[in-house]
């Protein structure tokens, strides 16, 4: 299996919702799936199919996530030293040419990325083209709406 990038920060986070999983949920369901059957008949029993599709979409999710903390290759953006290149894990400052404005964006992994955070997808379009460009670089970007040029202001190790 190939290894899956991702922040120390991502991989706390991912780390918290398993233990939330396994700890709260994994428990309530079992608690739930336990009262509905001391209500008799299962064939009509609502709660009993909602508490099982619930231990399903539970139990998937650990499945998922244990996967993926398996295959992560953890990276601290703070101990990278790249010699002001854009590499994963990476802050960025940019400057849209075209209209002037500002953005910082940081190279994530899959499970992390949120644009409402600034946090992009390294498998992005945007993030392909930044990988490797250094502050005054002008990366170029095609974007649903069409071609974008940003200048590269800043790169920070965060």
């Amino acid at each position: 299996m190939a290894t899956l990038p991702i922040t120390k920060r991502g991989a706390e986070k991912l780390k918290e919702e398993l233990q939330r999983l396994k700890t709260v949920e994994r428990p309530a369901v079992i608690a739930a799936i336990a009262e509905a059957r001391a209500q008799g008949d299962l064939s009509e029993n609502a709660e009993y199919e909602a508490a099982k599709d619930r231990q399903g979409f539970i139990e998937g999710r650990i499945m998922e996530i244990e996967g993926k903390l398996s295959a992560a290759q953890i990276i601290d953006p703070g101990s990278l030293d790249a010699g002001g290149r854009i590499v994963f894990g990476a802050t960025v400052d940019l400057e849209d040419e075209d209209t002037g404005t500002a953005v910082t964006y940081q190279i994530v992994g899959e499970d992390e990325a949120d644009l409402k955070l600034g946090l992009i997808n390294v498998s992005s379009p945007i993030a392909r083209a930044l990988i490797g460009k250094e502050e005054g670089d002008v990366a170029v970007v095609m974007a649903p709406g069409g071609e974008r040029s940003y200048e590269v202001v800043a790169v920070k190790y965060l």
